[in-house]
């Protein structure tokens, strides 16, 4: 039967024995939307494991805080070790999601579990206050339904596409064809491109646009969209277009592990250039060896006498040109006289133009696929289509989307400490036209240091002018959308890069009113699976122009392809990315230096005990053994140390790592910054060098959490301040969908460890500010323990043999600013915390908790030396 827990009640109104006694099929119903929703991600079902293996499996464990339904609802309420809270969820809806827990995942798995509500037990709850509860605004907005089903994506959206078994379009743009508001999401009719291979790998009509799997959209883990609706053709995965020179469809691409192709094909034979559009077209530019083209596809007709249509404009070409078109089994005709001709052969439709009739316009409309297709009714059809048109004046711009600019005000933070923050308030949903998912993922500052362009995990990219003041008026515009989960950007010379999961897009506004009209690709080399954990995090550029971002690895599984878990360099111009670095999990950040090192956080999780900050030297192995390249040995040995692994009550997910470049940040000026996602925080990474290995630690900065996932982190370059914006997408402590913020320095006494540092048998700790003598020097103020960690295969690692070090002696510094602890038990150890409880010279008491790393002391530098 269980136990219940034995907890004061909660004054919280709610009638919980009524809501328990009313359970029904409704309830049920409602309560396995809200578990898919929120609890599966990390939780998951006996089917599908959760992405965060230290979650309760409830269909095979035992509940760690009572399996009683108030306890559960209490749990629920205010969290649990990494689990966070979710106050604001109703009673009801609390209830709904414990019926479903307890009669679909525990009753039937794992009986021993499920408690047994007797009268008795319904008697003993709170009793209702008989005044209704009133909402969150939280609880009003998920009542509106998903926000990916309410959200205009605009005219296109670049994702992953399952098509069917076994063809998957990984780079996939699909296009909306029918007219119509609300964007592609909202269309009856597509067409779907695969840009690594510049196929037209489907076509298709419904009432429906895709299944809205994956961890974007629906948040679930180990999935990813597919097509619904009826097909009109499908293409298989291959080159869209012959070989220029000798007109094979055989695929030269790399092989995964999976002994499926990916990535682009040859430069040489196709290449995607971007996406224009005017209005609601999209034109699709590429080449096809030394041929330019513009394609544009659209729909004719009505029901199952919809045809669809491509119109291309094709330049010079010095070869005869092969279109595979669709499968014999779908009818294509050209439309009007053309040198181009249809030719079936090995049983495709394939579209052949002489190079001596380049340059052409064409167009063709394709039927819907059939076991006995029949081209006379689409012959009809084109008797009457409008011919192949120019496409050359869609590749100047067009009328904007988003027609209005949203107004905020921001909020100014209390200056009385050391650190300010102010919020850069985001456009609410009632005021927000196109219902954008504002989970912000990255940003940067234009020259003039008044506007950022910020990006979406969901495709946008917006401008905020008004952000270098007092925030009075913040306006934001909407600018771009439709992009692959975007979660780098970069801004050089005044135009955004945005690093998506496909592409790093540059953009281009071509008609000055604004808004973006062609999405160019900068370089595609990205190899792409539809795993759901392979991010492309961040973008940043060295002094030469280069570009940098780090792709994750896949979770819990091995790698397919070699750029699972790297660091990517991609070249100024564009041409060529290469592997610099191996073995990252989930890398959420670059930071790059002027020696040609890197900053990377990393995830805990499997082959990665902890969360941890590295140092990045190019060609070296960074421990993820499921990593595409990676040493025989898994021993901690054959891979490079962290500068620090922080434990999860610290940081449960680091971010990216920031250097402090502004004068305006005083003493920090120098220092490292570790933004976190997990705990919505930002700390101090003081470290040091000792034979030419990083250690150090984290510090928390003496700011109140920020309701959000912090991520990216870039300091303005007037005001010298830093900004921060974030989002939460994936397991984090904070709730808040998005934010954006400025953390300002206001030069009073930070009382911070700014350095660092090993000693023979000790710690020496820097700070900011002077300290009292008395206090620095008195041992009791110090406490000390450390621990290990074992790296497996297993989902992170529990401390093993954590214990006290005895702080013997404490002595200050002549400025008193730096204090030496003797620490005669001392020695290497992968995890350590030093908890500070101290007066400053001021007469100020705080506290301080660092956690950090040290692989050696000075005392084991000076054995080597012998």
């Amino acid at each position: 039967m269980g136990h219940a827990q034995n907890a004061p009640a909660e004054p919280d109104g709610v009638d919980h024995a009524g809501l328990i006694s009313t359970w029904n099929a409704d309830s049920l119903a409602r309560g396995a939307k809200l578990y898919r929703t929120l609890c599966m991600p990390c939780h998951g079902t006996p089917a599908q494991p959760g992405s965060l293996p230290t979650s309760r499996a409830f269909w095979r464990e035992p509940f760690k805080n009572g399996n009683d339904p108030y306890s559960i609802y209490k749990t629920i309420g205010a969290g649990l070790g990494q689990m966070p809270a979710w106050p604001w969820l109703s009673g009801d809806l609390r209830y709904d999601v414990i019926h479903f827990i307890r009669e679909e995942l525990v009753k039937p798995n794992n009986p021993t579990n499920y408690f047994i509500v007797t009268p008795e037990y319904l008697a003993s709850l709170p009793k209702g206050s008989g005044v209704a509860v009133s909402k969150s605004a939280r609880q009003i907005d998920l009542e509106k339904g998903p926000k990916y089903l309410r959200m205009n994506f605009g005219p296109f959206l670049n994702w992953t596409y399952e098509i069917e078994s076994n063809n998957i379009a990984y780079k996939g743009i699909a296009v909306r064809l029918d007219e119509g508001p609300g964007g592609v999401s909202k269309g009856r009719a597509w067409i779907l491109y695969d840009h690594d291979t510049m196929r037209a790998a489907a076509a298709w009509t419904g009432d429906e646009f895709i299944d809205w799997k994956g961890i974007a959209l629906d948040a679930t883990h180990q999935t990813h969209a597919s097509l619904v609706g009826d097909k009109a053709f499908v293409n298989p995965v291959g080159p869209g277009w012959g070989d220029p020179v000798t007109g094979s469809f055989e695929d030269p691409r790399l092989r995964g592990r999976d002994d499926k192709p990916y990535g682009p094909l040859p430069r040489s034979w196709v290449h995607f250039r971007g996406t224009y559009l005017k209005g609601d077209q999209v034109v699709i530019s590429y080449t096809v060896g030394d041929a330019g083209i513009l394609e544009l596809a659209g729909c004719e007709g009505t029901g199952r006498n919809l045809a669809i249509s491509r119109t291309l404009n094709l330049g010079k070409s010095a070869h005869d040109l092969l279109l595979r078109i669709c499968p014999t089994n779908t009818p294509v005709v050209v439309v009007g006289q053309s040198a181009a001709k249809v030719s079936p052969e090995n049983g495709f439709n394939l579209l052949r133009i002489p190079a001596a009739a380049t340059p052409l316009n064409v167009k063709v409309l394709i039927g819907h696929e059939s076991t006995q297709p029949d081209p006379s009714g689409l012959a009809a059809l084109a008797v009457v289509s409008t011919a192949a048109i120019n496409l050359e004046p869609f590749t100047h711009g067009g009328p904007p989307h988003w027609d209005r600019e949203l107004v905020t005000r921001g909020i100014v933070g209390n200056s009385a400490n050391a650190f300010a923050v102010d919020t850069l308030t985001l456009p609410p949903d009632n005021t927000n036209p196109w219902q954008s998912w504002m989970r912000l993922s990255a940003f940067d500052f234009f020259a003039d240091g008044r506007r950022a362009a910020v990006s979406t995990w969901n495709g946008d990219v917006w401008l905020v002018s008004g952000i270098d003041g007092d925030l009075g008026e913040l306006r934001w515009r909407r600018i771009a959308s439709g992009m692959f989960q975007p979660l780098g950007l970069k801004i050089v010379a005044d135009t955004i890069y945005v690093t998506c999961r496909d592409q790093i897009a540059r953009l281009h506004d071509l008609n000055g009113d604004g808004e973006i009209d062609f999405y160019e690709n900068f370089n595609n080399d990205a190899q792409v699976t539809e795993h759901f954990h392979e991010f492309a995090m961040d973008l940043q550029t060295d002094r030469e122009g280069n570009f940098y971002y780090a792709k994750a690895g896949r979770h819990a599984l091995p790698a397919i392809v070699p750029h699972h878990g790297t660091l990517l360099k991609v070249s100024a111009d564009g041409s060529r990315t290469e592997i610099l670095a191996t073995g990252f999990r989930a890398p959420n950040g670059v930071c790059v230096n002027d020696d040609g090192t890197f900053y990377i956080t990393d995830q805990e999780g499997h082959w990665t005990p902890k969360n941890r900050i590295d140092w990045v030297r190019p060609g070296r192995f960074y421990g993820y053994m499921w990593g595409y390249d990676h040493p025989e040995s898994d021993a901690d040995s054959a891979m490079e140390p962290s500068i620090v692994w922080i434990t999860n009550d610290m940081d449960r997910s680091p971010a990216e790592i920031v250097r402090v470049t502004s004068p305006a940040w005083g003493p920090f000026q120098g220092a490292l910054l570790n933004i976190s996602y997990g705990m919505g925080r930002i700390f101090l990474v003081p470290n040091e060098v000792i034979h030419g290995q990083r250690q150090g630690g984290v510090v928390q900065l003496p700011i109140p959490d920020f309701p959000t996932g912090v991520m990216r982190g870039r300091f303005h370059p007037q005001n010298g301040q830093l900004y921060t914006c974030g989002m939460v997408g994936w397991a984090s402590n904070q709730q808040q969908e998005g934010g954006f913020y400025r953390v300002r320095y206001t030069g009073k006494p930070a009382y911070l460890p700014l350095n660092l540092e090993a000693l023979p048998h000790g710690m020496r700790i820097t700070f900011t500010d002077a300290l009292d003598k008395t206090s620095a020097e008195n041992p009791a103020n110090y406490r000390v323990k450390i621990w290990s960690l074992k790296r497996t295969a297993e989902y992170g690692s529990n401390h093993y043999d954590e214990h006290a070090l005895e702080v013997t002696g404490a002595s200050l510094s002549g400025d008193k600013k730096s204090v030496a602890l003797t620490i005669p038990d001392l020695k290497p150890t992968m995890g350590m915390e030093i908890k500070c409880e101290l007066q400053a010279a001021d007469g100020t008491r705080f506290q301080r908790t660092i956690h950090n790393s040290i692989y050696e002391l000075p005392a084991d530098k000076a054995a080597n030396a012998q």
